[in-house]
């Protein structure tokens, strides 16, 4: 035991070394070739949302520290073949959002212009071969441009050590540029270090840190009300109800392991690649059984009937599709993101899923009507209770959600340039807390409780529903009569009176 006790020790020792005492937030270049823009030849550097070192009237969730964007071994190389001139000056340039109209100018034609030409070169407003700009008139001695260039017969040059202190909160952006033809090979090597007064998370990250700390907690809150209720009632426990505790633990696993990814990366300033990735599977994971388990419900499995019979298959199929699409659409969102721009994930990549999505909404509305047709023909009034609340809670998540669509839709439509980056974490915020305002109704109307078991399938011929259903009861038998069971005998006598359809209603009233 002390061995154990010391190695966990050091292990957390390690751990806490790793986080709080790691290099920064880095944007690596390794090899980046530039690419043609306009008349100038470029590499973005990333872009990051960051708060000012000094607390302003628009920053109230700065504390002290200083904020920088830092070049470290920044290098340029071309090949060996094309070494034996001088070149134009390769310049990395950083600027705020709100003065991107400071960079590049109109030349004659109307076409934008980001590297001077000969001809405003004579107009003497810049200098041939030098990116335009211009000072910028909120921020005064922005932009920051650092320039290089190689001497002949070199293969290599380096940027020197620069570290910019950021004063003003806002979106940042940095770009290396060059205007030499000569130099189309060029490559870009080292890295940028990023950092917030709070840590090296970019800022449009940041507040979801504590927002997966506070649903990390909520989580625990839920998880405790529901495994009460389950140890309390383990006797009378449905099916469906181990799948919800099932969702339940992979939601407390999953918000635990997001925590923990903003946490890393918030103190090391690089993406844990290992967390973020069992973080997307365990979400994965978590949002593709629930769709299941709500189609089962909706088709009224454990409760109404005890198997999907011929649609098992095609529920499996369905299921498989969508976490696959999903995981590869979370993968390339997350995995390695250290930049604050939105909407990276290709239209080929979300499609898919939006269908999927949709294709389980139309199956599970369509199952559900017939379902509560079926209940309210044979007077089932317990199960047509709680089958109405469920399809109610469902009705109202979807309705949210196509508006909540329409809005991001919006959102991101009238954020070309992210300059709505503070609260743009509301985005993904919004769908965990819809996810768990529904996983609460659910379990709150499926809650283990001793009268559980009126909920199940009973295995009464009245309740076989489709053909190839057989009298298989899920769940042990209660020691008292469930709500919408009843005998033949029972039934015959009824029947005899008051029509078939009253022993339904007086069995109902007895158990209410």
């Amino acid at each position: 035991m002390p061995k154990l006790r010391n190695t966990l020790f050091l292990l957390y020792l390690s751990f806490f070394c790793f986080v709080f005492f790691s290099e920064a937030s880095v944007h690596e270049y390794n090899g980046q070739k530039f690419v043609s823009k306009g008349n100038a030849f470029v590499v973005h550097g990333g872009s990051e949302g960051i708060y000012s070192s000094f607390a302003d009237t628009h920053n109230v969730t700065a504390t002290a520290g200083d904020s920088f964007v830092r070049f470290e071994k920044i290098t340029f190389r071309r090949p060996k073949e094309s070494s034996n001139f001088s070149s134009h000056s390769i310049q990395a340039i950083v600027f705020e959002v709100e003065d991107r109209e400071a960079i590049g100018g109109s030349a004659y034609g109307g076409q934008r212009a980001v590297c001077c030409t000969a001809d405003l070169a004579k107009l003497g407003v810049c200098s041939e071969g030098e990116i335009i700009h211009r000072p910028s008139t909120k921020n005064p001695g922005w932009p920051k441009v650092f320039s290089v260039s190689f001497s002949e017969d070199d293969e290599v040059t380096t940027l020197p050590l620069k570290s910019i202190q950021i004063t003003k909160t806002g979106m940042y952006n940095l770009y290396f540029i060059h205007c030499d033809l000569n130099l189309k090979d060029l490559t870009v090597e080292g890295k940028t270090v990023w950092k917030n007064p709070t840590g090296y998370l970019p800022g449009r990250m940041a507040p979801l840190m504590n927002f997966y700390g506070f649903m990390s907690l909520a989580f625990v809150i839920l998880g405790i009300f529901w495994f009460l209720q389950y140890a309390r009632f383990w006797r009378e426990v449905l099916p469906l109800q181990n799948c919800i505790t099932l969702v339940i633990t992979l939601s407390m696993l999953e918000m635990a392991l997001w925590y923990f990814d903003y946490a890393e990366f918030n103190g090391s300033g690089t993406r844990p690649v290992g967390i973020t990735m069992w973080a997307v599977t365990f979400d994965t994971i978590k949002r593709t059984i629930a769709r299941i388990i709500i189609l089962m419900v909706s088709m009224g499995y454990g409760v109404v009937k005890p198997t999907l019979g011929g649609l098992t298959s095609k529920v499996t199929m369905l299921g498989a599709t969508f976490f696959l699409a999903s995981e590869i659409l979370e993968l390339v969102e997350n995995v390695g993101a250290v930049s604050d721009l939105s909407g990276k994930a290709r239209l080929f990549l979300v499609l898919p899923v939006a269908i999927l999505d949709a294709f389980f909404i139309l199956w599970i509305f369509t199952s559900l009507s017939s379902t509560l047709n079926k209940l309210q023909t044979r007077r089932m009034v317990a199960k047509l209770d709680i089958y109405r609340k469920f399809t109610n809670a469902l009705a109202v998540a979807v309705i949210v959600s196509v508006g909540w669509i329409c809005y991001e839709i919006y959102f991101k439509a009238n954020d070309v340039y992210n300059e709505q980056w503070q609260n743009a974490w509301i985005i993904p915020a919004f769908w965990q807390i819809l996810s768990f305002s529904l996983l609460c109704v659910i379990c709150v109307l499926w809650a283990p409780s001793q009268n559980s078991t009126r909920y199940a399938y009973s295995g009464e011929a009245n309740e076989d529903f489709d053909k190839d259903d057989t009298n298989l009861t899920l769940i042990k038998p209660s020691p008292t009569p469930s709500k919408d069971f009843r005998t033949a005998p029972e039934t015959r006598t009824v029947q005899g009176s008051n029509g078939a359809s009253s022993n339904g209603d007086l069995e109902e009233d007895k158990t209410e």
